[in-house]
């Protein structure tokens, strides 16, 4: 038996454990028994994830959206009113509106704390909002969403997914934070999984509702989540440092029209990142509109060769999206034009590939090279 302490933690692969007449605890206290449970792999990943968020703790997932199941079905109950932005995550919305066949009402408001507080009432029992908007970077300024949101005593959920490292959600007041682990922490673009970590949430109902969905992420998948969170500083800033370069050459680039990035001075959305990022990095994540529309936006798709086309964000490789046919797919037609996601929107996630050539890929691709 080897008894020195390894460099990696191992991997638990297996689906129980022994109860030779009794059952081990686990360190916060629920049987150690079956791996839909709880399972030491999994244990160690939510651990690290909590510290990220200065959380006390929290639960990991296999996705985001299991995170936020769990989230609408251990709060919500008929009658109850949930908040979110209306540029937020698609499906996050669509599962929020099929509630409303069990009793749930869902108001949707235009992404930014005015419009997010007006639209908070005594009604309201659960606030879900992100920080930065996919796919036009809409910056929120949560911390005044989570004021109002307290003063009628309503929970607030931060999906914090865009802005890791950058924002602590718990600190200025919200309940829970939720990570989509398939973007920045994992990193690699190899692994789906899903994070929720609490400051003030009742800990025993969520892990007893992830029990009951049996939606916990699978070991080796906690283990990858693991791996890539070693990097994610590396990464995080690497990938932030390199959207500024490409958003500022896009921003002077003959062939398009608008850039949306909060790191550009000029971007509507600058001042309050300032004012809530606690570092000068803005994410590896923007958008930007071909003056060619349509056209335009799917010849440069089709042109690139060093960046993928491809939804997700996050990874370690650069992805260009066309969001009319992926984030914004469901979303009605009217709505997409109030918040500006028109046919020559392309979004565009930088991985750590070398940023000159990333921005030669790109202008090639511009002007039909």
């Amino acid at each position: 038996m080897i008894t020195v302490r390894p460099l990696h933690d191992p991997i638990y692969l297996t689906i129980a454990f022994e109860q030779a007449g009794e059952t081990e605890l686990s360190d916060r206290g629920f049987d150690l028994k079956y791996s839909r449970e709880e399972n030491p792999t999994v244990r160690l990943l939510e651990k690290n994830v909590a510290l990220i968020e200065e959380g006390v703790d929290s639960l990991a997932f296999n996705s985001g959206m299991a995170a936020i199941s769990t989230i609408y079905l251990s709060i919500l109950r008929a009658g109850d009113e949930v908040v979110l932005p209306m540029e937020g995550y698609g499906t996050t919305i669509q599962l929020a509106e099929e509630l409303g066949k069990f009793g749930v009402r869902v108001k949707l408001a235009y992404p930014s704390a005015e419009a997010l507080n007006e639209a908070i009432t005594e009604n309201t029992k659960l606030v879900l909002t992100e920080v930065v908007t996919n796919p036009t970077l809409k910056v929120i300024d949560v911390p005044e969403v989570i004021k109002r949101a307290k003063e009628v005593g309503a929970t607030v959920v931060v999906d914090n997914t865009f802005s890791p490292l950058v924002f602590k959600p718990l600190k200025v007041g919200a309940d829970g934070v939720i990570h989509s682990l398939t973007k920045y922490i994992a990193g690699h673009n190899d692994v789906i999984g899903g994070a929720l970590i609490w400051g003030d949430l009742d800990p025993e109902n969520l892990w007893h509702w992830r029990r009951r969905l049996g939606s916990i992420i699978q070991p080796f998948d906690a283990w990858l989540v693991i791996r890539g969170l070693k990097t994610l500083e590396l990464r995080f800033e690497r990938q932030s440092r390199s959207a500024q370069a490409i958003a500022e050459f896009l921003s002077e680039h003959p062939k398009i029209e608008k850039v949306h990035y909060p790191g550009l001075k000029s971007d509507p959305y600058h001042s309050t990142a300032s004012k809530i990022f606690s570092r000068h990095l803005f994410g590896g994540v923007l958008s930007f509109l071909h003056r060619e529309g349509e056209s335009g936006a799917k010849a440069f798709l089709r042109r690139l060769k060093r960046v993928f086309p491809s939804p997700s964000l996050g990874g370690t490789e650069s992805l260009a999206t066309y969001p009319v046919i992926s984030a914004a797919k469901s979303m009605p037609e009217d709505r997409r034009r109030l918040l500006g996601i028109t046919p020559g929107l392309i979004r565009l996630s930088v991985g750590v590939e070398d940023t000159d050539l990333l921005i030669e890929d790109i202008d090639r691709a511009l002007r039909g090279g």
